[in-house]
């Protein structure tokens, strides 16, 4: 990240692409401190930034209505034919930065305006409790492999502006696999649906959280995978009949033709 930030720095880059550059701060300065947010809110429990002093339905009701905004925001802009749609709008090298940009806006909304419910259901105690955590920091670590495997993803669609105004290459899309993406095609969903799941305290609102997000990701999962296979054919046929959706029963893919296949998502989510 910091790297990227120093770059922008070349005074030609500010020079030929100042807006471009503007945009590359924007993205950071949003997205970056949003998605620290939203991990102490999945770590810590719902919190209250905005009380909107409504009744216990309302708020409810406001909190679904802002997941599901974040949700049509976040699952229909990254499908082809609606990202086919928008090119006549917006070039293609800036879709994922627009696409970043969007989900940080709608990410920002649901944390500023969540209510949190009084209504506790549950509170782990002593070992569970410390259980939940290990188990929270587990899959935050195995979510940050996951990242880390797939070596271009790209979150915020800078490293696609920056090798647009540095005239490089775009990247092109491979099928290979590496780390977590041996045993499940689709690690950082499964890790995010544990991380959901583990937080110790569990209070009304939270519980409907967990239930839609939870929902929301296994329905993402399935689109994305039909479009994995649109995309890459046969290739993703074989690598997906020899490596499940989410949950990793069949062994892992390393124990034969380990560097066969991974889904390289530099410019997907």
């Amino acid at each position: 990240m910091i790297r990227f930030l120093i770059k922008t720095l070349n005074p030609e880059l500010i020079k030929n692409h100042a807006k471009t550059v503007i945009l590359i701060w924007i993205l950071f300065i949003l997205v970056i401190p949003t998605g620290i947010m939203f991990g102490l809110f999945l770590f810590m429990g719902s919190f209250t930034i905005i009380d909107l002093q409504l009744s216990e339905r309302n708020a409810l009701l406001i909190d679904a209505f802002l997941s599901i905004i974040f949700f049509l925001q976040h699952s229909t802009l990254v499908r082809p034919g609606v990202r086919h749609r928008f090119a006549k709008f917006i070039p293609e090298e800036y879709y994922s930065a627009f696409y970043g940009f969007t989900s940080g806006i709608c990410l920002l909304l649901v944390l500023m305006f969540w209510q949190k419910s009084p209504i506790l259901i549950a509170n782990a105690s002593d070992f569970i409790f410390w259980l939940l955590r290990a188990l929270f920091c587990v899959c935050l670590a195995g979510f940050f492999w996951g990242n880390k495997s797939l070596g271009s993803f790209d979150m915020l669609g800078v490293k696609r502006l920056m090798r647009y105004i540095s005239n490089r290459p775009s990247k092109q899309q491979q099928i290979m696999a590496k780390g977590p993406y041996r045993w499940v095609r689709h690690p950082l969903y499964l890790f995010l649906i544990v991380i959901i799941w583990s937080c110790p305290v569990l209070t009304l609102d939270r519980l409907i959280f967990n239930i839609m997000w939870t929902f929301w990701i296994l329905i993402g999962t399935y689109l994305e995978d039909r479009d994995l296979h649109r995309e890459f054919g046969s290739q993703y046929l074989e690598y997906s009949s020899r490596v499940p959706m989410l949950i990793p029963i069949r062994g892992r893919l390393a124990m034969a033709d380990s560097n066969d296949y991974l889904k390289d998502e530099d410019e997907r989510r």
